[in-house]
């Protein structure tokens, strides 16, 4: 019993002696401290200043008085809808896409991770004419579509389709960190017992990768609510049926200043909250993984 005890003194004396090496590692000289303190504030009023200014510009009176606005709603009812249509394909789309990428082992996959990268850095402007130029009534698809009876440009759906276009990197390069950050031993060993591969990735692979999928999807999300450029020349700008948030902002600055600013303080809050809340999530997640495996090594 001594020994026992003894033994488990010094296994919490290691892991207090190594938790205190990695403070000491990562702690920053004191000297150095305050001047990055001070260096770090030209930016963060940069970021912050020109968002708080729209909420000081803006009365509450006002605020609840736009929001009344046909206009308004119709233009948050959209943009929610289609954001959220367009995180539901990307989840069913793009969860296969990540997985391979995950794996890393076929011929062609600097191809498609640099395919899936670009959308991410290509103007959002370029998208929406490559859209057009695939869909349209004279795109490369658009008489095929036509013959079939179906008309994509300036319609919902390709508010959805340029939301996608743009947001669906987001989802797939994260869930593709996620997957890949899981032990093969795991799968190796679940195969072993007899599970299909159906029931690995169901069992094994969605438990341990969800954070990373939820992530993805949050950004996915977001970014496909604040989706302007492509919108609006694929889609166009028309009230109820395609103008989502940005776009009557848009044109709520040559016609009335106040539903821009509402619109741009709801989309404010809708990204800071959602950051927010998943920010803290997966925090706490993460935290309690910390314990299980502190605990585990004691």
């Amino acid at each position: 019993m001594a020994s026992e005890t003894s033994s488990l003194s010094r296994s919490k004396l290691h892991a207090t002696g190594r938790e205190a090496a990695h403070a000491r590692a990562t702690a920053t000289p004191r000297g150095v401290k305050e001047p990055l303190q001070w260096l770090s504030l030209p930016l963060l009023l940069f970021i912050s200043v020109p968002l708080v200014a729209i909420f000081l510009h803006t009365p509450l009176a006002d605020l609840f008085k736009d929001l009344n606005q046909t206009q308004v709603s119709q233009a948050i009812g959209l943009s929610l809808v289609t954001s959220l249509a367009t995180m539901l394909v990307t989840l069913i789309a793009g969860t296969p896409v990540a997985y391979r990428l995950a794996q890393r082992n076929f011929r062609l996959y600097r191809l498609v991770d640099t395919l899936i990268d670009l959308p991410m850095v290509l103007p959002p402007s370029v998208a929406g004419v490559a859209l057009l130029i695939a869909f349209g009534r004279k795109g490369l698809l658009g008489a095929a579509l036509a013959a079939l009876g179906i008309n994509l440009p300036f319609t919902i759906l390709a508010v959805i389709m340029a939301q996608t276009f743009i947001a669906s990197s987001y989802y797939v390069k994260a869930a593709a960190i996620g997957f890949g950050a899981i032990d093969p031993e795991l799968r190796q060993a679940a195969g072993l017992d007899g599970a299909t591969r159906w029931q690995i990735f169901r069992f094994v692979t969605l438990p341990l990768s969800w954070t990373a999928l939820l992530s993805g999807s949050v950004m996915t999300w977001a970014r496909a609510l604040g989706e302007f450029g492509a919108t609006i020349i694929f889609a166009g700008n028309f009230p109820g049926r395609t103008q989502t948030m940005p776009l009557a902002i848009y044109i709520g600055f040559e016609i009335d200043l106040n539903v821009a600013l509402t619109l741009a303080i709801i989309l404010i809050c809708f990204s800071f909250v959602t950051l927010i809340i998943v920010k803290g999530f997966l925090h706490h997640r993460l935290d309690s993984q910390i314990e299980i495996s502190s605990k585990s090594m004691l």
